[in-house]
């Protein structure tokens, strides 16, 4: 079944070239069927690049989806035309009132500040309350996964030494989690992030499962015990070149970088290890299957 767009998205076209079943809006309201409905807040700088990486697996899926955008009120975006948001998004006030079936909160390049200093914060978390009740399963990735787990545990994050940075294998602590259903012993994860979050603490929280961790990089992969919650620690969502687009530009700035680990295939800059495909495909479309899908009321109030 595909996935509901706008047909002048730019994720249309990239999507439709990769084969991917997307369909527009025109045509989706002719089909006698409950679609699935995802709300999207994307916090990311690269809105358009995230908004195709994020649809691209979601359209991989057997089920017709429609998908919102949002973005912060709060917060104007410097790196998106503003012709591009105010086209496709909605702000949080617009949609409150709705009911989704999924939601997914992106990462954001804040990390190295407090979450009370972040100029949408106040925002971020009425969102994050409002979902509660208003959205059956909420997937947060990377920054937005620290910021739910301090928001609604109180859960700390610290400054790491060195960026993580790079590909890195994880495995499960929970082999039999509907989540890693079909995954293979080894799994592949993209990070790249300053900080991390508190794991004793994470552990310790009593509503709160591990599913996934790595020596390298620590926990990877946490869930709620109600299936409400999923915390992505890494990037799950990137294509082949978003690693290589990040070590450029920081390269570009002269920050003391090194290479994205267990990524470049040799010393040069092309040849790249796409290693967590895969496992990005499955983790998304376990996500909507088993803890959406399947538990997701027919009616939304309901």
């Amino acid at each position: 079944m595909p996935i509901v767009i706008p047909k002048d998205l730019p994720a249309y076209d990239v999507l439709t070239k990769e084969k991917i079943f997307v369909m527009p809006n025109e045509r989706a309201v002719s089909q006698d069927i409950r679609p699935i409905e995802i709300a999207i807040v994307n916090l990311m700088p690269t809105k358009i690049d995230t908004e195709t990486q994020l649809m691209r697996l979601l359209g991989n899926s057997s089920l017709q989806i429609n998908v919102t955008l949002v973005n912060m009120d709060s917060y104007i975006s410097k790196n998106t035309p503003q012709s591009h948001m105010q086209k496709f998004y909605k702000v949080f006030d617009e949609i409150k009132d709705n009911y989704y079936d999924g939601m997914i909160i992106t990462g954001a390049p804040v990390e190295q500040m407090e979450f009370e200093q972040v100029a949408y914060w106040k925002e971020l978390c009425e969102i994050m309350d409002w979902s509660q009740k208003h959205v059956t399963s909420t997937i947060h990735i990377c920054w937005g996964a620290q910021a739910a787990l301090y928001h609604k545990y109180g859960i700390k994050k610290y400054a790491l030494d060195k960026k993580l940075f790079g590909i890195y294998e994880v495995n499960a602590e929970d082999k039999y989690d509907a989540l890693l259903k079909g995954m293979n012993d080894k799994m592949y994860v993209p990070m790249s992030r300053h900080t991390d979050v508190d794991g004793d603490a994470v552990r310790k929280e009593s509503s709160l499962k591990v599913l996934a961790g790595g020596k390298d990089c620590g926990i990877a992969i946490i869930k709620s015990l109600d299936n409400k919650s999923f915390y992505f620690m890494g990037h799950n969502e990137y294509d082949r070149t978003t690693l290589k687009k990040e070590y450029l530009r920081d390269v570009e700035k002269g920050l003391d970088i090194d290479r994205p680990v267990n990524y470049f295939e040799d010393d040069g800059l092309y040849n790249i290890n796409l290693s967590w495909r895969s496992t990005a495909y499955l983790l998304f479309n376990n996500w909507l299957n088993y803890y959406v899908y399947q538990v997701t009321p027919f009616e939304f109030k309901e």
